[in-house]
């Protein structure tokens, strides 16, 4: 019977030694150190379920990482949106490294199926818990961090993160009207006018779409659920196109 579950842990190890590999091949990134990143990965209910064997989660990592997540996207965010408040770059940030936007970047490179976990904890339903993924993500940055540097995760979130904002998946917390207002007052520019174009769909399921001028000049155009909305992407655009006439 011993014999058998030693087996039966020896075929487990294999497993998840290979998992772990190809998960490296998948980001493209080597582990000098994979006890790091296997550490990551391990709940503390695994811990306490493998006490005869030197385990240690993955808590101290998620500290760090929560750290590092904060420096690396506030200096992004810092250089990319030189027209923002010190509250608005607190608001945005903060929705970027929240437990939900988190848990966003953990399933879209699966590590649900990583992480190490007690048998009780994964009969509840602990691998697809959205606290137990943003603490993995959090923790895995701070193991890359330790294992090869702060320019790796840069690089890391340049992939996974970085283009997040870009898209616009956080504008909903973006103010861009107030900040193209502020830039063309600043430079004493002129005025913004702002037209909806259209309206379209049904009641339900509306799309406005929006311009912004400047002085009569369009700058930008933008759609959106709302009007609001609209005119938000449209300004988006607008401090985009005066940001390159900038530079």
């Amino acid at each position: 019977m011993r014999s058998n579950n030693k087996d039966k842990e020896r075929k487990s190890f294999r497993a998840i030694e290979k998992q772990f590999q190809e998960f490296q091949a998948k980001i493209g990134i080597q582990f000098e150190n994979e006890k790091l990143l296997k550490q990551a990965f391990t709940h503390s209910s695994y811990v306490n379920e493998h006490r005869r064997k030197p385990y240690e989660d993955n808590e101290r990592l998620e500290f760090l990482g929560d750290a590092v997540l904060e420096l690396t996207v506030s200096k992004f965010l810092y250089l990319k949106y030189p027209m923002m408040s010190e509250g608005e770059l607190t608001k945005l940030r903060a929705a970027v490294v929240c437990e939900p936007s988190l848990v966003t970047f953990a399933n879209a490179l699966s590590f649900g199926e990583l992480i190490l976990l007690g048998k009780g904890e994964e009969l509840t339903g602990g691998r697809s818990r959205p606290a137990l993924l943003a603490d993995v993500f959090e923790a895995f940055i701070g193991a890359l961090y330790l294992d090869k540097g702060l320019d790796r995760v840069v690089g890391f979130l340049e992939k996974v993160v970085f283009p997040k904002i870009d898209s616009g998946a956080f504008s909903h917390v973006m103010d861009f009207k107030s900040q193209l207002q502020e830039l063309v007052q600043r430079d004493g520019a002129g005025s913004i006018e702002y037209k909806i174009l259209q309206e379209k769909g049904p009641a339900h399921n509306r799309e406005f779409v929006s311009t912004v001028s400047l002085n009569a000049l369009e700058l930008g155009t933008g759609t959106g659920r709302s009007k609001k909305e609209a005119e938000q992407h449209a300004a988006q655009m607008a401090l985009e196109v005066l940001k390159n006439h900038i530079k």
